[in-house]
């Protein structure tokens, strides 16, 4: 077993410990609004914090996690993650993949939505495309921050860059392209960036 994927067994083991315990908190929220205490702002924002770092758990298991050669995942379940991780998020995303998908391929496309994530801080759109077993992850922006170090890593895995926790989706891009065989081409422009493999 290796470094990356002894990393992805120790992202999945995390994401399973905790979702069971915001999951107990949810059900205790709503417990208690049915016992009509629920009304309180208090129970509101937990409630409301709850269903965020469930979004994230969600999230952060896909593109994180173990994703095994042959191991699919359902659309439904992709939408759903993406819906709630995004909503009311500057960034907008429209996952337009109709059909199940390897597990390993929403691995990298989620990776790469947290890269677009990282230059659009201001916000923007989205959207992530399949045909014939090619992805396209297009971003466009008002305004997008381009690091060039970190973007530079995705192509060249050999580039010497300091990455910090915050940017660490950059680095684990190219251990997954070489996992499924692929390549991955990046075109940036002044308001755009299309991202492809």
């Amino acid at each position: 077993m290796n470094e990356a994927e002894l990393n992805a067994l120790v992202g999945s083991r995390i994401c399973h410990d905790l979702i069971s315990p915001l999951g107990a908190i949810g059900n205790g929220v709503e417990l208690l609004s049915m016992s009509g205490v629920g009304a309180a702002p208090e129970i509101a924002l937990i409630s409301e914090s709850v269903e965020s770092a469930s979004a994230r758990i969600r999230f952060f298991r896909i593109a994180y996690g173990a994703a095994n050669p042959g191991d699919m995942i359902g659309q439904s379940e992709l939408k759903s993650v993406l819906d709630d991780i995004f909503r009311g998020a500057r960034l907008t995303v429209d996952w337009k993949v109709g059909e199940d998908v390897p597990r390993v391929e929403a691995k990298l496309a989620f990776l790469l939505l947290q890269c677009l994530e990282s230059a659009m801080p201001w916000g923007g759109k989205v959207l992530v495309t399949r045909s014939g077993g090619a992805w396209n992850v297009f971003g466009s922006g008002d305004r997008i921050k381009v690091d060039e170090d970190l973007w530079g890593l995705l192509i060249d895995p050999n580039k010497s860059v300091n990455v910090t926790p915050s940017h660490v989706h950059f680095a684990l891009v190219h251990p997954v392209t070489q996992l499924i065989d692929s390549r991955l081409t990046a075109n940036i422009g002044e308001s755009s960036i299309s991202l492809s493999f």
